[in-house]
């Protein structure tokens, strides 16, 4: 049975009263709960979202990751869905690490979908989930020395005359 009380409010209010300075920024685009979490205790506050009764946030929607280049010492971003089915309730977590040193615990003890997804991600950016059981490449090339989805490398080969960006929007 869907729970009408659980709100963005609630859940915040509760998280912030168990992990208070584990917690940073909250915002709420479109509607969805989103909150920063420091890196040493994101398994922490997931797994208590997870197993505190009244939010049994018990699906894992999404792992993924994204690159802010020019956010020093914040460069690389780990963001969490969860979803408590139950509850009918979503939440976003975002945490943050420096890229010369891309570290996060694993959640594969908590959902067994993080396996892939935690993967993916490593394959994409270089986050480093400790403690993952087989945390190698899932999709690019084993022979691979870098990762694709940062922002260090350009779109396109600026030195291409075969095509006219007149048709692609710019000029």
């Amino acid at each position: 049975m869907a729970n009408s009380t659980l709100t963005n409010e609630l859940v915040f209010s509760k998280l912030k009263e168990k992990f208070g300075e584990s917690l940073g920024e909250q915002q709420e685009p479109f509607g969805l709960l989103t909150v920063e979490v420091t890196s040493n205790e994101i398994h922490s506050v997931i797994e208590w979202l997870k197993n505190e009764p009244a939010l049994n946030v018990n699906y894992l929607t999404l792992i993924g990751g994204i690159h802010y280049p020019e956010n020093e010492g914040k460069e690389l971003c780990v963001v969490y869905h969860l979803h408590s089915l139950i509850h009918n309730f979503r939440i976003r977590l975002k945490s943050f690490l420096p890229i010369e040193n891309p570290t996060i615990a694993t959640i594969t003890d908590l959902y067994d979908g993080a396996d892939w997804q935690e993967r993916e991600t490593f394959d994409f950016y270089g986050i480093i989930f400790e403690g993952h059981p087989n945390l190698v490449r899932i999709l690019n090339e084993d022979s691979m020395n870098y990762f694709p989805m940062r922002k260090e490398y350009q779109l396109e080969d600026a030195t291409r005359e075969d095509k006219d960006d007149r048709f692609f929007g710019r000029d």
